[in-house]
């Protein structure tokens, strides 16, 4: 799992952006407790989704 860093990280965002895909919906995530994880399952659903874009 991933945190919303190391997200923004792999994907050449600012944290900011991030939060912004979660709060779409355009990439999932799952809450414990207070903190956000991106599992690689998740990831790579937007990662192709986005591909199909081009």
């Amino acid at each position: 799992m991933y945190t919303v860093e190391q997200v923004a990280e792999i994907l050449q965002v600012g944290r900011d952006k991030v939060y912004m895909l979660l709060r779409s919906g355009r990439l999932r995530s799952i809450k414990i407790d207070r903190l956000r994880r991106i599992t690689d399952r998740q990831l790579d659903d937007f990662i192709a989704s986005v591909e199909h874009v081009w």
